[in-house]
């Protein structure tokens, strides 16, 4: 079965907000955001917009599969966000690959799910609980205890949000980059300014940071043995070296080879 570790970054659905609370249009999309999370603030003491109020921008994947390992990213300004969830979905659909994700159950999924709701994407094969192959009763997307998505930050958590970890500190620690450069609070002013590349750039990294610990997370299990470990490692760096991109080479330079698992 592939593998496809995945990521999103969203930005608040303002015209959304418009829709919901009749926001003049002439108010300008700055200004609409920061009412909304004032808004948030006064009722529940946050500023995160519920997730069926996140509109989502990027979503970056890794892909490995018998043949290759792939790294590349559905975006705007490319394609806009329908056809971003419909072609995550249609991926799914077309490989049926075991999803990877951080807090991709808290998070991720019931934002695609919303989003998907919102523009009528179709997504039938993620939503088969075994009602068109028998073999998803006993291990679908949607079961939060089954591994065809897993969740690697709820599993290493034990399923306790209490003891969940952050993506950044815990790759790391692992002696991988973690976030380089940009967080997620600084998503919606870079897209206000147009910085779509250094948004997608930030999601791969990601992403990459998530498959690196999903592979560490295989050599602990005994999935991996430590030359497989290695020899998968080494693919990442090869890859990484071949696409030749500025957010690439900064990320390989915060990963020194001589780290390890063990």
């Amino acid at each position: 079965m592939p593998t496809l570790v995945f990521d999103i970054e969203t930005i608040p659905d303002v015209a959304g907000l418009r829709r919901l609370h009749g926001i003049d249009a002439a108010l300008p999309d700055g200004e609409v955001v920061e009412w909304a999370l004032q808004r948030r603030r006064t009722q529940s003491g946050n500023e995160m917009l519920p997730l069926h109020l996140q509109r989502v921008i990027v979503i970056s994947c890794v892909l490995r599969d018998a043949q290759q390992l792939r790294i590349w990213s559905l975006a705007e300004p490319d394609i806009g966000e329908a056809q971003i969830v419909q072609r995550f979905f249609d991926g799914i659909e077309r490989l049926r690959p075991q999803l990877v994700s951080w807090n991709g159950g808290g998070f991720d999924l019931p934002v695609l799910h919303a989003r998907g709701l919102i523009h009528g994407v179709v997504a039938g094969r993620y939503w088969d609980w075994g009602d068109d192959d028998r073999e998803f009763r006993f291990n679908n997307y949607l079961n939060r205890y089954h591994t065809r998505h897993l969740d690697l930050m709820d599993v290493l958590a034990m399923y306790q949000v209490r003891a969940n970890s952050p993506l950044s500190e815990l790759a790391q620690l692992c002696g991988f980059p973690g976030k380089l450069g940009m967080s997620g609070d600084a998503v919606w002013p870079s897209f206000q300014a147009g910085e779509y590349r250094r948004i997608r750039d930030y999601c791969e990294t990601d992403v990459v940071n998530t498959y690196l610990l999903h592979l560490r997370f295989q050599h602990m299990r005994g999935v991996l043995d430590a030359a497989s470990y290695a020899e998968e490692t080494a693919l990442v760096r090869r890859t990484l070296a071949m696409l030749a991109l500025p957010h690439w080479r900064e990320f390989m330079d915060a990963w020194p080879e001589r780290i390890t698992a063990g």
